[in-house]
């Protein structure tokens, strides 16, 4: 992102939590890089994550993610479970 977008949420962060200029620029790329996803990298990344981490199997996974899509910032469409499974093996 460029510097001139990102200096008012820097500016916001640090009036509105008190915190360090320095310390709201680094949690303002950190957010906007995780949102920065497309949406098959976001899901191949959940299911790595679901998988791994909490110990999931596909079926629970795949509507995990069909679930989680619409709340995320990019828009995508409504993917169905055999969508969401050819994103992760092609």
């Amino acid at each position: 992102m460029d510097a001139d977008l990102e200096q008012p949420f820097v500016n916001f962060l640090s009036a509105s939590t008190g915190l360090p200029a320095s310390v709201c620029h680094r949690l303002v790329l950190d957010v906007l890089a995780n949102y920065d996803e497309t949406i098959e990298e976001f899901v191949q990344r959940r299911h790595q994550e679901l998988k791994n981490d909490a110990g999931l199997k596909n079926e629970e996974i795949y509507k995990k993610i069909v679930s989680e899509i619409p709340h995320r910032r990019f828009s995508a469409p409504t993917l169905t479970k055999r969508q969401v499974r050819r994103l992760i093996y092609g």
